[in-house]
């Protein structure tokens, strides 16, 4: 095992770039991820380079870690790694997952330009408990990769594809297998989600906090949905609407 003590080191200032820069992250094409629980679901689901640890933690005696290259650091570099309070002191420096899209997948999630990370990371959780077979994240979204992203979608951006693409480019090629495209907006066209009729193929697009779906990709879907509100509220969460959604279209015989 490694043993790193330096702050300066090259392979720390790296890590830490990792962390805190999406360039860095988009560049290389890797990661760091922070605890136990993440630290596991990544070594089950994709390639980790280094499994970074802070002295006197101990290592889970269940995990299969036989070839990965272990690194042991101090607090000092533990604490400057970290995107906790109270980290746990285990990371993991991971490969992005790289995945190939299959005809068999009939089921998506199209975010567009949804800005906040906790909000896109809990979307991909959502979207993975529901059953979905990807995310597609458009321009101008959160990085699925940012330490705050992954820590919302609690290990499910280890199960699920997340792709990042061109939306009106997924639109087109979705209606070319001719699955439904659902939008959400409030607009005089609009339909209350529930009154849609549930197929087992279909996809939804899910907008900007502020601004909603670009019109440019309303103009291209199949339906557009909304969900009301009953309450006094303006508006609600974009993750949370997510669910509702999600939920109605996935529960299709």
């Amino acid at each position: 095992m490694k043993r790193i003590e330096s702050l300066s080191n090259s392979l720390v200032k790296y890590w830490k770039k990792l962390v805190t820069t999406r360039k860095e992250r988009d560049q290389s094409g890797e990661f760091l991820v922070e605890g136990f629980h993440l630290v596991e679901e990544a070594l089950q689901g994709t390639d980790v380079l280094n499994l970074i640890v802070r002295e006197g933690v101990e290592i889970p005696a269940t995990w299969n870690i036989d070839n990965i290259y272990m690194v042991e650091v101090t607090a000092a570099i533990a604490a400057e790694l970290a995107e906790t309070e109270r980290t746990q002191g285990i990371f993991a420096h991971c490969k992005q997952p790289d995945f190939e899209v299959k005809p068999s997948w009939k089921k998506f999630l199209l975010i567009d330009a949804v800005q906040d990370p906790g909000n896109v990371g809990t979307m991909i959780r959502t979207a993975d408990a529901a059953g979905m077979d990807a995310v597609i994240l458009g321009k101008g979204s959160a990085d699925p990769f940012n330490p705050k992203t992954i820590r919302s979608t609690q290990g499910s951006i280890f199960h699920l594809p997340v792709l990042r693409g061109e939306l009106v480019d997924w639109v087109e090629q979705l209606q070319e297998r001719d699955i439904p495209i659902y939008g959400t907006a409030l607009d005089a066209t609009s339909v209350v989600y529930n009154q849609v009729q549930k197929t087992p193929s279909f996809a939804v697009i899910m907008g900007n906090e502020g601004s909603g779906i670009s019109k440019e990709l309303l103009t291209k879907t199949t339906k557009n949905v909304i969900i009301p509100i009953m309450g006094g509220a303006e508006s609600l969460n974009v993750a949370v609407a997510t669910g509702i959604v999600l939920y109605h279209f996935a529960t299709a015989e």
